[in-house]
């Protein structure tokens, strides 16, 4: 049965969502290598999940394969690219220019990936000037300014935590609506703004534990072992 039809309208849920990413970052790699299609149960192994969860998270585009086939790697892609808002280069501001902040302006992968730094910030007067991925760093008092002129809604902070929340407010005042947040600090934002944390240190905390627990089941098992 063919399922190349346009997509229904429906509300995805934001584990979906995460997953659709990481379905359309496999994709793009694929494309990238010239493949042209793509079984379903290939596509589930590159992207971590079994077959049956990705079909099910597919089902929210609507039909989008072939059945027996598999699905066309371009289609698909500008499918999730389309759902995702990203078919489109979307321009972001990142503020705080420190070794993170410097990693991610400096990472080709976000422009290949429908985003694009046009602003970069920071309060060190020591800073401003530098060239970073191909980008100018500005004066942070320039924020409101670099939103303004490219009409940004996306913005990464990686500021250390005591400015954070004050970089926020400024953000969200100056018409930002989705944030990054690498400062080790929750932000407190009104409603229509969205915020998602990265802490790295949590990350690097929840695999520890698992780490241990990993060394605390194969103690048990040794224990009960004749």
């Amino acid at each position: 049965m063919d399922e190349s039809r346009e997509p229904r309208t429906r509300v995805i849920p934001e584990a979906t969502v995460a997953r659709l990413a990481v379905y359309l970052r496999v994709l793009t790699g694929l494309a990238d290598t010239g493949r042209t299609s793509v079984s379903s149960g290939e596509l589930a192994s590159a992207a971590g999940v079994n077959p049956a969860g990705l079909r099910k998270d597919l089902s929210y585009l609507g039909p989008c394969g072939v059945r027996g086939v598999g699905y066309a790697v371009p289609v698909l892609r500008e499918r999730l690219a389309r759902a995702l808002g990203v078919e489109q280069s979307r321009s972001c501001v990142l503020v705080g220019m420190g070794n993170l902040g410097s990693a991610l302006a400096g990472y080709a992968g976000f422009g290949t990936r429908g985003f694009s730094f046009v602003g970069l910030l920071d309060a060190d007067p020591a800073r401003v000037g530098d060239v970073v991925g191909g980008t100018a760093v500005r004066p942070v008092d320039d924020l409101e300014q670099v939103v303004a002129e490219h009409g940004v809604t996306i913005a990464v902070v990686t500021t250390p935590a005591p400015v954070a929340q004050s970089v926020c407010d400024r953000l969200v005042a100056a018409g930002v609506r989705s944030i990054v947040n690498f400062a080790p600090v929750a932000l407190q934002v009104p409603a229509g703004v969205d915020v998602r944390q990265v802490d790295l240190s949590v990350e690097l905390q929840v695999l520890a534990f698992l780490d241990q627990q990993k060394g605390v089941q194969v103690v048990d098992e040794q224990v009960v072992l004749p």
